[in-house]
C-alpha cells in the first residue's frame, strides 16, 4: 500500500542498493506497482521524498541514557558515534543529508541536550559553541567518511606516501587510535572539553554536579 513511511523506506532501500541517482520518482514509483503521479498524492515533488529520507536517518540515531552525575562529556561523545554511524549506515544518502539538514528534527534533541548540560553545570554560555560546534563535526566527519570509497573507508590518511610525505607516515605510525572511529571519538572529546572553557574544566563540572 502507497504510503508516506513505505515510500520514504523504499526511497532509503534505493539509494542504499542502487545508489542515489537511482533514486527517480518513476524507480520509487515502480516500487509499488503505480505510476509517478501517484506519488504527488504524498509528496509536493522528488526534494520532499528526499528530506523525509534525511529525517528517517537521522532519527535512526539512538540517543544514549544520561545519567546526573556521569561524565556529561562522554555523553555528547556517544551521541556523536551513535549519529555517525546513522549515517554511514547509508554512505549513498551522504549528499541527502547534506542538502536537506533535518533541523526540525535535530532542534528537539538539541533542546534536549541543553537541558541535560544545565543539570550538570556546564555554563549555559557554553551551549551553543558545544551544540553548534558538535554538529559539525559529526556530520563533516560522518560525511567525509561516507564518501570515501568502501576499501578506505575505514583508514585514517590510506593514501600517504613515505616517500614524499615523511613527516605524515611518522604522525600516522605514532598515532595510538587504530581506527576511525577511535579518531573521531577522541576528537570529539577533545573539542567538548575546549568547548567547556578554562573558567569551567571538566573536573570542576563534575565536582558541581556531584555536589547538587
Amino acid at each position: 500500500m502507497l504510503s508516506r513511511d513505505g515510500v520514504v523506506a523504499a526511497a532509503i532501500s534505493i539509494i542504499d542498493s542502487e545508489g542515489l541517482p537511482a533514486c527517480s520518482l518513476p524507480r520509487l514509483a515502480r516500487e509499488f506497482g503505480v505510476r509517478a503521479p501517484s506519488l504527488y498524492h504524498h509528496f509536493a515533488d522528488r526534494a520532499e521524498i528526499m528530506a523525509e529520507v534525511a529525517k528517517a536517518i537521522v532519527r535512526e540515531t539512538v540517543t544514549p541514557r544520561k545519567h546526573k552525575h556521569a561524565d556529561w562529556v562522554e555523553w555528547f561523545v556517544s551521541l556523536a558515534l551513535n549519529f555517525r554511524r546513522s549515517i554511514l549506515r547509508h554512505p549513498n544518502a551522504a549528499p541527502v543529508l547534506l542538502e536537506f539538514v533535518p533541523r526540525d528534527v535535530l532542534s528537539v534533541l538539541y533542546d534536549d541536550a541543553a537541558q541535560y548540560l544545565t543539570e550538570v553545570g556546564v555554563p549555559r554560555e557554553r551551549h551553543v559553541l558545544i551544540l553548534d560546534g558538535l554538529e559539525n563535526l559529526t556530520l563533516g566527519a560522518g560525511l567525509a567518511q561516507a564518501m570515501k570509497t568502501p576499501s578506505t573507508r575505514s583508514k585514517i590518511f590510506p593514501h600517504t606516501d613515505e616517500s614524499t610525505e615523511p613527516n605524515l607516515a611518522d604522525a600516522v605510525r605514532a598515532n595510538t587510535w587504530t581506527t576511525s572511529g577511535e579518531l573521531f571519538a577522541q576528537t570529539v572529546r577533545s573539542f567538548l572539553h575546549g568547548a567547556a572553557g578554562p573558567t569551567a574544566p571538566a573536573e570542576a563540572i563534575a565536582e558541581r554536579s556531584l555536589a547538587s
